[in-house]
């Protein structure tokens, strides 16, 4: 049975009059299928507050622009709050980086709201915020349907999430997530900030239902100027539809207290 993405509280999802860029094709000689190629980022972006203190919604859509990503899940927006300025900050970072955007709250704060924003290159089909058992906040699973290079490509659903607070808060907002999805027949990229480590219980979980590479040496996600742990990832499924060709941590120590992740992968 397939997931029916549709809009359900605190999404906004606004499509950009942008061009699209198309993806890149091969023809492997061992398959006589095309493979499309997809560059997905994981950025928890500390509501745009850099390592110096500053507010800074450029600097860190540079950082975006540069990685030339398709999707994107950001964590820690805010949603015109008085923390900073009143400002939407996923539509701007979509004006910013030229890539459509879709808003996830969590929560009310501080005037306005707080959550987390996808972005990507292609416009959203459909979009669902899927409330995820509640921790010391609130916490969703903001999913958007997309066909990467328009209307003749492949679809996928991608994912993002912040998982919160304790392991036993955070294992039962993953249960939740894989029983989301556990009848989709479309494939799913599953991407966020997981405050959780390889060798937890959610992760463990996780892999029962996703495909979740390991980085190599860097691996290492938080903090962006002292990295001691790895609590950011990208994952998906099935195995079979996608081949992973690069997936790393960006050494990136200034934007935010997180380090970026990146995964190319091409998809069939």
């Amino acid at each position: 049975m397939k997931t029916r993405l549709r809009r359900l509280w605190g999404v906004a999802a606004i499509p950009l009059l942008v061009p699209l860029v198309a993806p890149t094709t091969t023809v492997t000689p061992e398959r006589d299928t095309q493979a499309v190629r997809i560059r997905v980022l994981a950025y928890n972006i500390k509501h745009g507050e850099g390592m110096d203190g500053q507010v800074d919604l450029e600097r860190a859509a540079r950082v975006i622009r540069s990685l030339n990503p398709d999707l994107v899940t950001l964590q820690e927006i805010d949603n015109q709050t008085t923390r900073t300025d009143g400002i939407d900050q996923a539509q701007r970072l979509g004006e910013l980086t030229g890539m459509h955007h879709a808003f996830g709250l969590f929560m009310e704060y501080r005037g306005g709201h707080y959550g987390m924003a996808l972005l990507s290159r292609y416009p959203f089909e459909e979009v669902a915020n899927h409330r995820l058992p509640d921790g010391e906040e609130p916490r969703t699973a903001l999913a958007g349907r997309v066909r990467i290079g328009g209307a003749s490509g492949p679809e996928i659903i991608f994912v993002g999430i912040h998982l919160y607070r304790t392991a036993e808060e955070r294992l039962a907002q993953a249960q939740r997530i894989v029983s989301i999805f556990e009848d989709e027949t479309i494939p799913v990229i599953l991407a966020g900030d997981f405050n959780s480590t390889p060798d937890s219980e959610v992760l463990n979980l996780l892999r029962q239902s996703w495909h979740v590479p390991m980085k190599g040496d860097d691996h290492f996600t938080f903090s962006s100027v002292d990295p001691r742990v790895e609590i950011d990832f990208i994952m998906y499924r099935p195995d079979e539809r996608f081949e992973l060709v690069e997936y790393r941590v960006i050494d990136e120590p200034l934007a935010s207290d997180h380090r970026p992740v990146l995964m190319v992968v091409e998809m069939r």
